[in-house]
């Protein structure tokens, strides 16, 4: 028994290590840089897509693609692949750029040997966008950087060069599109990590919207000052840069951003805010609509505080004992008479806007059932409404005509009889003896 739980234990560290440690490689789409100065003098930047692999291994190592620029990276204290969230490789986009420290030249505390470093970054994002990885990558040189616009002449890079590299700083966000419904509370995720202790570390939370850009946040390690609320100080020693909105309005709509100082580094990330608030539909009609033959009925269907404006109103026309069927039955038609209202703005900022049609009631759409479908972006699936129509046959002029008539016959023979029975009480009265 003792082996066999040291067996499943070791299957089950293995597998961790597995898990953690599965990706040892990534294709890469290396963006590179050609800045030159057009024939006015203005500065111009050739982007350059070019093939590179993502590798992690040790110093030495052979490339996997010797035909790729291959980005090797060592081991420090951070593992960016731990901030993968176990995804697989088909599930990431790479892509590496140079990054500039526009002339900052800052020792950066390692083990290498080297004076100056050159700097790249490797940003992988999940395809169905559940989180971005920004890692900073620097590589030991003992070539100073060039000054402030050095990106004006990068040092040229081989189509198989290796590019022996560790990971200095990462950034993360889990949240980089957020969709939120008005009066929510909302958790505005931001992580980052350094390779090294004691790291001077400034974090800020800037929201922008339309051009403006307001500073929520900010917090100095080395200070210890902490301007503006929603970032817990015990987290931010932690690595954890998540920003809380308490209550989610329309004016709370933009792009917020998280960003992290360790010079000469400068990460940030954009979490995207979308407000989107579902309508609430009702009719005018309730379950079932007792109408006559013949007659018109006004039938409204309401979408009201909905956000943002885009909406669709469709009215379908069924036969609820034709769609029960198995086999064959047939789709609901959709009716094309459909007027629609003008959007009434809301004072809130939400919208509302009705769909309606008149119904001409005949015998033969008795009991159809007619159907609101209202769509919206912050919908996954069209909220919808319906009624049955009941058509009544109206009573015609004849039967009314009948009716008065006996009606009329039978209050004549009531007063003929109350007459004669009056005319009979009375010669009563006069022959009987006194």
């Amino acid at each position: 028994m003792g082996l066999l739980l040291e067996f499943f234990l070791f299957s089950f560290i293995t597998t961790g290590v597995h898990c953690v440690h599965q990706i040892q490689w990534l294709p890469c789409q290396f963006t590179d840089e050609h800045v030159s100065l057009n024939n006015e003098g203005h500065v111009e930047t050739q982007l350059i897509n070019r093939q590179a692999m993502l590798q992690f291994g040790q110093k030495g190592d052979a490339p996997v693609n010797p035909h790729a620029i291959t980005f090797l990276i060592t081991g420090s204290k951070l593992d960016l692949r731990r901030y993968l969230d176990g995804v697989e490789a088909e599930q990431l986009e790479c892509e590496l750029r140079r990054y500039s420290t526009e002339g900052i030249h800052i020792h950066w505390p390692s083990q290498e040997a080297k004076d100056y470093n050159r700097w790249f970054t490797c940003t992988l994002k999940q395809d169905k966008g559940l989180f971005t990885v920004t890692g900073f990558l620097r590589h030991p040189s003992n070539e100073p950087p060039p000054g402030q616009q050095d990106y004006r002449s990068w040092p040229p890079i081989a189509d198989s060069e290796i590019l022996t590299t560790s990971v200095a700083m990462v950034t993360k966000t889990q949240t980089p599109s957020v969709k939120a419904t008005l009066g929510s509370q909302q958790r505005l995720h931001c992580q980052f990590g350094v390779d090294h202790r004691g790291a001077n570390i400034t974090v800020e939370w800037h929201w922008q919207q339309r051009g403006e850009r307001t500073k929520l946040f900010s917090h100095s390690s080395r200070t210890g000052q902490i301007q503006g609320s929603g970032v817990g100080k015990k987290a931010l020693a932690g690595g954890d840069a998540t920003y809380t909105l308490p209550f989610t309005k329309m004016s709370s709509e933009g792009t917020y951003i998280c960003s992290v100082l360790v010079n000469p580094l400068f990460g940030k990330q954009d979490v995207v805010l979308h407000i989107e608030e579902p309508p609430r539909v009702s009719l005018n009609v309730g379950p079932v609509l007792s109408v006559l033959d013949g007659a018109e009925h006004k039938v409204v269907c309401e979408a009201e505080n909905y956000y943002p404006l885009d909406v669709e109103i469709k009215w379908y026309e069924q036969d609820p004992a034709a769609s029960g069927q198995r086999v064959g039955a047939p789709l609901p038609k959709m009716l094309q008479n459909i007027l629609l209202s003008s959007h009434k703005h809301n004072q809130d900022m939400t919208y509302s806007l009705s769909g309606f049609f008149y119904l001409k009631a005949s015998l033969e759409a008795s009991g159809r059932q007619f159907t609101c479908s209202v769509s919206h972006k912050s919908l996954r699936m069209p909220i919808k409404k319906s009624f049955i129509l009941q058509v009544e046959e109206p009573t015609s002029w004849t039967f009314y005509l009948m009716v008065f008539f006996i009606l009329a016959f039978l209050l004549v023979v009531l007063v003929v009889m109350l007459s004669a029975l009056h005319t009979a009480m009375k010669k009563s009265k006069r022959d009987k003896p006194y």
